[in-house]
């Protein structure tokens, strides 16, 4: 029969099993956090989030246990400086959305700490002997608190991780719609449609659109060409050099692309393939040929051997096999493979920048790079110019979106 101290062993208020946790992510943030005080140089700011992270590290220790009273009063003491340095940190910066942002991190785990550490559950746990029908119900309610913050902690950290994707595209478009090339400013200051006009009525934007299409589709169409009875090959069949191939795939991904750059120009030289449409759409085939064959192959395990020969038995050669039955199940990765073959080709830089020295044969990556110069820094065109790049890719993502939840599940799993 479990005794009463047994119980007192095994019951602690959820509100001290969340603050062992947060406690701790808190006072990492606030330690990564002391950068934005140095790049700043702020001497005071940097003094203040050094203390607030030995303060931390000193409320993780001093969180109370069972009727330990004078730690609990301990606790309640540092997490009411913290907020004090905290409060102070915020009224002697300037109030933006970042800077709030970062002095959160100090203001509300402190004035959580407070607020629990000072209510009834945490009191009574730390000042009386409870009974077995307290502990019960304490036992009780940490099990019906315990998800929902677990489900708290998960969305503030996914909503931080939005913030960090959101934050630079916000910027951009305040940028694309803000008068004149200033990078500063606050945001939504002013708007003007101008740098779009200038961009979309200019004909150099259309021309680096076109290069860019014909690359990126041509690129995607050889690839899938090329990938497509490749990767069949090496799931269906055994041969030799099969498992060198296969490793040889793997192994040019793990090199930089710029080491053949040079042999790539001389190749492309001698052939007469600069500044033309065709040295990059081979150039870009052979930069992703090894994974998009990878992708295949990896799917193409997945398709039941059975399907292939129940439709030889009715009469079906190989052609009409792979043609009628694989090809069909395949759309899924198909679709993932033409997707990572056009975008690699739309957002390649470098070798549209060696390959191609005519203004007419830039792509767009090499275009918007144009607009910045030592010269001058467009910077309202280049982000308009970057927004409307990324427009078809953002289309293209919810096009095919179904095949690329199905492609990219399917093809991780064999059987």
């Amino acid at each position: 029969m479990t005794t009463s101290v047994d119980m007192r062993s095994w019951y602690v208020p959820v509100e001290i099993i969340t603050l062992r946790r947060w406690v701790v992510a808190a006072f990492i943030v606030n330690v990564l956090l002391l950068t934005v005080d140095y790049l700043r140089a702020d001497s005071e700011l940097l003094v203040l989030g050094g203390l607030s992270c030995l303060l931390f590290a000193s409320l993780r220790a001093s969180l109370p246990e069972v009727n330990n009273e004078a730690r609990r009063n301990l606790s309640l003491f540092i997490s009411a400086v913290l907020l004090g340095i905290a409060s102070y940190r915020i009224l002697i910066v300037e109030l933006t959305l970042f800077n709030i942002w970062i002095h959160c991190w100090a203001l509300i785990p402190s004035g959580l700490s407070l607020y629990w550490l000072s209510g009834r559950p945490v009191t009574v746990w730390t000042s009386r002997k409870l009974s077995d029908s307290a502990i019960e119900f304490g036992l009780m309610r940490n099990a019906q608190l315990t998800k929902k913050f677990e489900e708290t902690s998960t969305h503030i950290t996914l909503l931080h991780f939005v913030a960090i994707t959101v934050v630079p595209l916000i910027w951009i478009i305040d940028i694309a719609f803000s008068e004149g090339n200033a990078l500063g400013g606050q945001i939504g200051d002013s708007f003007t449609t101008e740098h779009f006009s200038k961009i979309l009525n200019g004909e150099s934007f259309w021309i680096w659109f076109r290069n860019s299409l014909i690359v990126s589709v041509g690129t995607a169409l050889l690839g899938l060409f090329i990938a497509i009875p490749a990767g069949y090959a090496f799931s269906r069949y055994k041969f030799t050099g099969r498992d060198a191939s296969m490793f040889s795939f793997l192994l040019v991904q793990m090199f930089p692309g710029i080491i053949i750059l040079v042999p790539y120009f001389l190749v492309m030289k001698t052939l007469g393939l600069l500044n033309s449409h065709l040295g990059l759409i081979l150039a870009y085939c052979v930069t992703a040929l090894p994974l998009c064959v990878w992708m295949l192959k990896g799917f193409f395990d997945t398709i039941p051997r059975e399907l292939e020969e129940a439709a030889a038995l009715d009469g079906c050669n190989q052609f009409q096999v792979f043609t009628k039955v694989v090809l069909p199940l395949s759309t899924p990765a198909i679709a993932v493979t033409a997707l990572f073959s056009f975008l690699a080709a739309w957002n390649e830089f470098l070798l549209a920048l060696t390959f191609n020295t005519s203004n007419d044969m830039y792509t767009l990556p090499v275009g918007l790079a144009s607009l910045i110069s030592s010269t001058g820094q467009a910077w309202g065109d280049f982000a308009a110019a970057s927004l409307l790049v990324s427009l078809p890719v953002a289309l293209l993502f919810l096009f095919f979106q179904k095949f690329l939840i199905d492609g990219l599940s399917a093809g991780g799993v064999k059987g």
